[in-house]
């Protein structure tokens, strides 16, 4: 019980791949404008994650250590393609505005990390807990900076949930700021970093403060 709680906290905060090995940056700083944006593609990679470790675990043993690169490679490109032609047939006008940073999961290094440094040495249980903590743990990134960018972009929370959600989804949409003409930083790519920044610190100030 012990080792699955310390993937656990591994996953969402001690290891979390996109503040400690600042990986994924791409896409995580792209999309994250609004938090359905942010959640579509928390899940997406997170599915990603689970499957190729799981996939990379029950093989470990099959795959010769001279080509596991381009195997680990090739089966997270197979995940993706699954994911992206999922998204075309459900939730195509999230999957129109994710544009190339739904193909592009492929090279998120975050998940070859995990399925070189993790799945390739540990059992699937482990290894699927692994790849799920770290995929809610980096999607949780996600959803804390598309909140912060979309509210003080736009003044609102949850707009265009209809994208996930369908019709139940236009019920979601909270405006904060009545009348509000919006911060056009916070939208562009400079608020995305500067956001990602004050995660970051957040994250350190609290590490230092438990020593």
């Amino acid at each position: 019980m012990e080792d699955y709680l310390k993937i656990i906290k591994n996953g969402l905060w001690t290891n979390n791949q996109a503040l400690v090995a600042l990986l994924g940056l791409c896409p995580l700083l792209a999309v994250t404008n609004n938090i359905v944006n942010a959640i579509g593609l928390g899940l997406a990679t997170t599915f990603v994650l689970v499957a190729s470790n799981v996939t990379v675990s029950v093989f470990r043993h099959q795959i010769r250590k001279e080509v596991r690169i381009p195997i680990f490679v090739l089966l997270i490109a197979s995940f993706v393609t699954i994911v992206e032609l999922l998204m075309q047939s459900y939730f195509y006008d999230l999957y129109l505005i994710l544009g190339i940073f739904v193909p592009l999961i492929v090279t998120n290094c975050a998940i070859l990390a995990r399925a070189e440094a993790y799945a390739s040495k540990n059992s699937w249980d482990k290894s699927a807990l692994d790849g799920l903590m770290m995929g809610v743990g980096f999607s949780i990134i996600l959803i804390i900076l598309g909140a912060m960018r979309e509210l003080i972009g736009s003044g609102t929370l949850f707009d265009q949930s209809a994208l996930l959600l369908g019709s139940l989804g236009d019920t979601l949409s909270i405006t904060v700021f009545e009348n509000y003409q919006g911060t056009l930083l916070a939208i562009l790519p400079p608020g995305a970093f500067i956001g990602l920044g004050l995660i970051v610190a957040a994250k350190n100030y609290f590490d230092l403060k438990k020593v």
